[in-house]
C-alpha cells in the first residue's frame, strides 16, 4: 500500500501537466479514507460490533439523505455557519487590529502583550462557565466564544508578520517620503500577508471547533446540538452524519482559504 502511494505521487510529480499531478495527488489522498470506509463496511456487515454502536455505511447514507430531504440537516448546518461567520468576523477584525497595534508600537506591546498572553492561555471553552453567568446561554455566548477562538491566532500571527517585515523596506518608504499610513498600506501589510493568512486559517479552524464545542454544551440548534441529541437518543447514525458534515465543512473552508492565499501570493509575485 505504501509503495503504491509513493508510486502515485511520483507519477504525478513527474508529469508536466498540473491537472494530472492534481489528479494523482487526489487519488493518493483518497486511498486512506477508502480503506477506512471498506473496514467500516466489513465490520458492520460481519457484525463485529452491534448495529446500535456501529451502524452500516448504507444506513448512515440513508439517514443523511432523509435529513437533507426533510431540511433538518441544511437547517442545523446553516445555523452553525451563520454563527461561525459572525463570530469569526468579530474575532478576526479585533485580532487584526490588536496584532497591528502590537506590531507597530513597542509601547503597546509592553503594556498589552503580558495580559494578552495570559488571556490566550485559557482554553476557549474554559470561558463558558463565566460567560454563561454574564450573558446567558443565548446567541451572545456562541458569538463571544467563536470570536475568542479567532482573536488569539489572528493577533499572534499578525504581530509576528509585521515584526518580520525587513527594516530595509521601511527605510525605502522613508526615502520615498511615505506617510505612516502609506508605509502601513504599501509596505508593512503586504509584507505581513503570509503570516496574516496563517492567522486567518488558524483562527477559522479554532472558531469552527469552538462553535461545535459550545453547541455541545449550550444550544438547541446547530451541528453540535445534533451530536448531543443523537447521543442522548442513541441514534449513532445521526451522530456520524453530523461528524461527517462538520469535517467536510471544516475541510472546505480550509481549502478555500488555502486557494485564496495562493491567488494573493500570485498577484504579489506578478506585481513584483
Amino acid at each position: 500500500m505504501t509503495a503504491f502511494f509513493e508510486t502515485v505521487i511520483r507519477a504525478g510529480e513527474g508529469t508536466p501537466s498540473p491537472w494530472r499531478k492534481a489528479l494523482a495527488l487526489g487519488v493518493a489522498g483518497a486511498i486512506f479514507p477508502a480503506v477506512l470506509l471498506l473496514l467500516w463496511w466489513v465490520a458492520s456487515d460481519r457484525g463485529w460490533l452491534a448495529e446500535q454502536i456501529l451502524p452500516s455505511p448504507v444506513y448512515v447514507y440513508e439517514t443523511a439523505r432523509d435529513m437533507i430531504t426533510s431540511g433538518e440537516l441544511p437547517y442545523h448546518a446553516g445555523v452553525s455557519l451563520r454563527r461561525v461567520v459572525t463570530g469569526f468576523a468579530f474575532g478576526a477584525v479585533a485580532g487584526l487590529g490588536l496584532g497591528v497595534a502590537m506590531g507597530l508600537s513597542r509601547r503597546v506591546e509592553e503594556y498589552v502583550k503580558p495580559l494578552f498572553l495570559a488571556f490566550a492561555q485559557i482554553p476557549t471553552l474554559g470561558w463558558i462557565p463565566l460567560l454563561m453567568l454574564l450573558v446567558g446561554i443565548d446567541e451572545a455566548l456562541k458569538i463571544i466564544i467563536i470570536a475568542k477562538g479567532a482573536l488569539v491566532p489572528m493577533a499572534v500571527n499578525t504581530h509576528a508578520g509585521i515584526r518580520g517585515v525587513s527594516p530595509k523596506y521601511i527605510e525605502v518608504g522613508r526615502a520615498l517620503k511615505f506617510s505612516d499610513w502609506q508605509t502601513l498600506r504599501f509596505i508593512v501589510l503586504p509584507g505581513a500577508i503570509p503570516s496574516i493568512f496563517t492567522g486567518i486559517r488558524y483562527g477559522l479552524t479554532h472558531s469552527w471547533t469552538s462553535l461545535v464545542g459550545v453547541e455541545l454544551l449550550a444550544s438547541s440548534e446547530g451541528l453540535g446540538y445534533l451530536l448531543v441529541w443523537g447521543r442522548q437518543m442513541f441514534w449513532l447514525d445521526t451522530v456520524i452524519v453530523a461528524m461527517i458534515v462538520i469535517g467536510l465543512v471544516g475541510f472546505v473552508m480550509d481549502k478555500g482559504l488555502d486557494r485564496s492565499e495562493i491567488l494573493i501570493q500570485r498577484w504579489k509575485r506578478e506585481e513584483i
